[in-house]
């Protein structure tokens, strides 16, 4: 039986084009460190610092160590002139992105209902941004109150997706067996993989991607707007 319950956060349920997004985001950062970085360095500091975090799955460092690694070993600042600015940036800047996002009413009634019924509920969004940032996602998709067991960040987590630690670092954090799990998400690449351990996948199908043409068949599929039926029928599959 289903007792714990994993959801990606952005295209799952935050209405979001991520590559508007990080567009725009990437603006926003340049211009906070404006006479610090040209806006072409501090973009391929972050760009390949992100693809470092990707990449590496070792358990002795977490995300936000391997970033942070990466970014001072290419620049001649030191921490304590760069991580307050990061801090302006994430306490002042990155709220005002809000905009390029639009809750999706249906999320909030498929959590409720899910914790209604005895759920545990984790977020399991990419930790390839600071726990800040992930919790101000939240808020954008009016979900800041909703008692997640666990919400990854790159503080707090060793591998992104779709690497298999990412999800057994996660199953780990939650005590949690694979078979008693589900796992929503929109990505085929990026959530799906997690089938390999065994946990039962839902393809959320509002904003699909599968820029790999990956060939995953998920368990379940279909709207974010069907899950709260389809939890429902849960306890009878």
């Amino acid at each position: 039986m289903i007792d714990t319950l994993l959801f990606d956060l952005d295209g799952t349920l935050l209405d979001i084009d991520m590559d508007i997004f990080l567009e725009h985001y990437l603006q926003s950062l340049t211009k906070r460190f404006e006479g610090i970085f040209l806006a072409s360095e501090l973009v391929s500091l972050i760009m390949a610092g992100t693809r470092a975090m990707i990449a590496d799955s070792s358990p002795d460092r977490t995300n936000a160590e391997v970033f942070w690694e990466y970014f001072f070993s290419r620049v001649d600042y030191q921490p304590e002139d760069i991580l307050p600015l990061f801090a302006q940036f994430y306490d002042e800047d990155f709220p005002r992105l809000a905009h390029l996002t639009s809750p999706k009413p249906e999320a909030r009634q498929v959590l409720e209902r899910a914790l209604k019924k005895g759920f545990r509920l984790a977020l399991a969004t990419n930790p390839v941004f600071p726990r800040q940032a992930v919790v101000e996602r939240l808020r954008w998709a009016g979900l800041e109150e909703i008692p997640f067991a666990v919400i990854t960040s790159y503080e707090n987590m060793h591998a992104c997706k779709p690497h298999l630690a990412y999800y057994r670092e996660i199953l780990a954090a939650l005590d949690a067996e694979p078979r008693r799990c589900l796992m929503f998400g929109n990505d085929v690449a990026e959530d799906l993989p997690v089938a390999q351990l065994g946990v039962r996948t839902y393809l959320v199908e509002d904003h699909l991607l599968n820029m790999a043409d990956r060939r995953f068949e998920p368990d379940y599929r279909g709207r974010l707007a069907d899950v709260v039926s389809f939890l429902d029928r849960l306890d009878d599959m």
